[in-house]
């Protein structure tokens, strides 16, 4: 398919109360439809919480429910969950399709100023995920300030990022959204939260899609919980690359996790 109908959630969380989360997701998407991808925010069950390392819902738990409301919304949808694993707590981003697969990417870039890299083990591998004629990259929040992680070598169409990204730092996730669209000549899409969490930090959202030019071409007003809906064109993406390809000139390198 060229196009995909993708929707961000660009919503509240309840701090370290998961059950609350899942039933205010629960209302939000009800009768939601007629999406190819549906994106919840960074750790969409606890908030950005060091707490969730040892005490967020179980990770079947959270899959179960993905899982319904993919089967339900008949999209994939994908959003990054504090949870345990036999290797220790990982910040890890789920994608879930109507059928009950289920990719994963945990974070590589640990937020150390919050002593992320403390509580978590940090993630060391790199995931295209395939959807519906699509090649997704995701990734979660801090990734977003190094451009080598996300270095596009031809292997991905849509660049997706969740994010806990405080307001006072909203310039910078702005302007590194759009840096990464243009110098990888790929979609990109970022959905942060809104409201306060458990130690006080605000969040203003600003999730936006924006085109491989670097357009913003769907968001929303700062503090407000909304639904952000986008058509992406995989033809128009292909054509921009083929009309200025600068990747032919992209520096060539072995990335070393």
């Amino acid at each position: 398919m060229s196009g995909l109908k993708i929707t961000l959630l660009q919503q509240p969380l309840v701090w370290m109360d998961g059950s609350a989360n899942l039933r205010h997701f629960d209302v939000v998407m009800d009768k939601l439809s007629g999406r190819d991808l549906i994106v919840l925010p960074e750790m969409f069950t606890t908030g950005f919480a060091m707490e969730a390392a040892q005490q967020s819902m179980p990770e079947a738990q959270v899959i179960e429910w993905m899982k319904e409301k993919a089967s339900q919304c008949d999209a994939m949808v994908a959003g990054s969950a504090a949870l345990q694993t036999e290797s220790g707590p990982v910040n890890r981003f789920l994608l879930v399709t109507p059928q009950g697969e289920v990719s994963h990417y945990d974070k590589r870039h640990l937020f150390r100023m919050a002593d992320e890299h403390q509580y978590y083990q940090a993630g060391n591998e790199r995931v295209i995920v395939e959807w519906r004629g699509w090649r997704i990259l995701p990734l979660v929040c801090y990734d977003l300030r190094f451009p080598v992680w996300s270095r596009n070598h031809g292997d991905y169409d849509l660049a997706l990022y969740v994010a806990n990204w405080p307001a006072p730092r909203s310039q910078h996730w702005q302007t590194l959204l759009a840096a990464r669209a243009i110098e990888n000549q790929a979609w990109v899409a970022g959905c942060n939260r809104v409201g306060t969490d458990g130690n006080g930090h605000h969040y203003r959202g600003d999730s936006r899609v924006i085109s491989p030019q670097g357009e913003i071409i769907a968001s929303c007003d700062p503090h407000h919980a909304a639904r952000i809906d986008a058509e992406l064109s995989l033809t128009a993406l292909q054509e921009y690359r083929e009309k200025f390809p600068a990747w032919r000139d992209a520096d060539n390198f072995t990335l070393n996790p």
